[in-house]
């Protein structure tokens, strides 16, 4: 989750904006840039790692400009390095560009501008958006953000400025986050308030696809089409710490409201719009997926649920023999794997120790070995054949909340693939599959902004008191009910339990009490029927 911060006043910005940067490191990154504008210049600097190296470079670049951006990035297209840290520019040095989030067709449009003449100094796909302001531009660097905006396709907001037009800042937003900030003779464009929030709490969200031109004078606000659009300021009343937090009252409440996003980044680039699933990165070639003769998953915790989701999908699409291990145990056990094991490591963080010293155990056996992780730069990427990452940026949340779907929606979009290069599933059941993933986020945010606070307070209230509950499911519904179990314990500390619901008579029932809270997890899946004899069996012992 890139963070973004612009300023223009009469103040010196280079620590202006470095201290908004600081304001977004909960938001996470691996590199960071500084671009001001300076006697007709770009003045940059660009640093790998945390701000405190950028810290200590600082005084590189010179305090007297007014104006600039800033970007801290977490990287998707491309490795962690200065060349691939933003701000980017053009051909011509007369545009700079930070962008949060993801320019979806920017192979096809790097191709066509390299066709032009144009030369690209990064991997990213945000350095597109430089070379479509240079060849948009004609004396109006909005006019040119806003065709730069209808040639893209994805999620994404950019902030630009030029030598062109010293004076001014223009940005644009399409579903990820952008404010402004106003202040007295200065403002300020940014993706979060915290990074402004010390010098002003006056602010304007804009919506998708409306131009802002920030100006020390003021700031103004256009339709792609050039139409004036009106817009009130509001107040921010959070403290620093609210703010970080998004005005949600916690961080878990904040990530549970970004799952959509990370959904839509870690589908992002993986679907084509024919809906055929292409993964890079991977280690494996065709001829080798096809000639793999088991998977073996190993990971800890949430990770270990998502990696059981994993197995169903795995063996019911891709037909594959699929074994799943905690990684704790894998490790101290003589695992029969070989060359035509694929082994599938899931770690969040990338730096679980039980997990790459499973990683390290069944590459010693000669299994190939794919990580499935959030942190570029990890020890399980350098230490693995491959790698799948999701893109759930930082999670602060003790919690595992966006990054246990991210990891489902990895392994789910590794299932298919397979499926596809190993010929057990039809191409046109493929792309039925694939156009239900791309629905997906919408549809889980507009349950979380429509309904969900509401009845889950509701529900919570009535239960809170319980002593202890029981999670019941089946098929897929089981990994659901261990996370949720997990998470149940994780959280309240209420002694919680999860079976499988076939398993119910064997134990379990026994612990409940009159009124006992027990959560059941029902699909519209093949065993439906199944889990609602389950629940019958419960309610007639007198359960809640």
């Amino acid at each position: 989750m890139c963070g973004i911060v612009g300023y223009i006043g009469d103040r010196p910005c280079r620590d202006i904006l470095f201290r908004g940067l600081r304001k977004l490191e909960y938001r996470g990154y691996d590199s960071a840039g500084i671009s001001v504008i300076r006697e007709g210049r770009f003045d940059l600097l660009h640093s790998v790692g945390n701000l405190d190296k950028m810290e200590s470079v600082l005084h590189q670049l010179e305090d007297g400009s007014t104006m600039g951006i800033a970007h801290t990035r977490w990287a998707t297209h491309g490795r962690p390095s200065n060349e691939n840290a933003h701000p980017h520019t053009d051909c011509s040095g007369r545009f700079a560009i930070v962008l949060n989030g993801i320019v979806e067709n920017y192979l096809a449009l790097r191709v066509r501008l390299q066709e032009e003449g144009h030369t690209f100094t990064s991997e990213t796909d945000a350095e597109v958006v430089a070379h479509l302001l240079e060849r948009s531009y004609n004396g109006s660097l909005r006019g040119a953000v806003a065709e730069a905006y209808r040639q893209m396709e994805g999620h994404f907001t950019f902030v630009a400025i030029t030598t062109e037009e010293p004076d001014a800042i223009v940005a644009v937003r399409k579903e990820t986050p952008l404010v402004v900030g106003l202040g007295e003779g200065e403002n300020f464009v940014a993706s979060a308030v915290p990074a402004f929030l010390a010098e002003t709490r006056s602010v304007i969200f804009p919506d998708d696809g409306e131009l802002v031109v920030v100006e020390r004078g003021g700031v103004d606000f256009f339709t792609l089409e050039g139409e004036p659009v009106r817009r009130e300021p509001e107040q921010v009343d959070w403290d620093e710490d609210a703010a970080e937090k998004g005005g949600y009252e916690t961080f878990m409440l904040k990530e549970i409201h970004e799952q959509a996003v990370a959904l839509a980044d870690t589908l992002s680039q993986r679907l084509t719009h024919e809906g055929v699933v292409e993964l890079e990165g991977l280690g494996l070639t065709e001829a080798s997926a096809r000639a793999l003769g088991q998977v073996v998953i190993v990971a800890c915790g949430t990770s270990y649920h998502a990696g059981l989701v994993g197995k169903y999908a795995l063996e019911r699409w891709a037909r594959i023999p699929v074994e799943i291990d905690v990684a704790s145990e894998f490790r101290y056990r003589d695992p029969v794997i070989g060359p035509n094991t694929l082994c599938v490591a899931i770690s969040q963080s990338g730096e679980t120790a039980d997990t790459l010293a499973a990683m390290r155990l069944a590459r010693g056996a000669g299994a190939r070995v794919l990580a499935v992780t959030n942190i570029v730069g990890s020890q399980a990427t350098r230490e693995a054949d491959g790698v799948l990452f999701t893109r759930a940026g930082l999670e602060i949340g003790v919690a595992a909340t966006k990054t246990f779907l991210a990891q489902v929606l990895a392994v789910l979009l590794l299932a298919l693939w397979l499926a596809e290069v190993r010929g057990t599933l039809p191409a046109r059941r493929v792309r039925e599959l694939t156009q239900e993933l791309r629905r997906i986020p919408t549809l889980l945010n507009s349950y979380l902004e429509d309904s969900a606070d509401a009845e889950i307070e509701r529900v919570a209230r009535e239960y809170a008191h319980h002593p202890f509950f029981l999670y019941l499911g089946r098929n897929i519904g089981l990994p659901v009910c261990l996370e949720g179990a997990l998470k149940l314990k994780e959280i309240s500390y209420i002694p919680t339990e999860a079976y499988a619901a076939g398993e119910m008579k064997h134990g379990p029932i026994a612990l409940l009490d009159q009124g006992s809270p027990v959560v059941v997890v029902a699909t519209d899946s093949h065993v439906y029927d199944k889990v609602v004899s389950n629940i019958q069996e419960v309610k007639a012992r007198g359960r809640a």
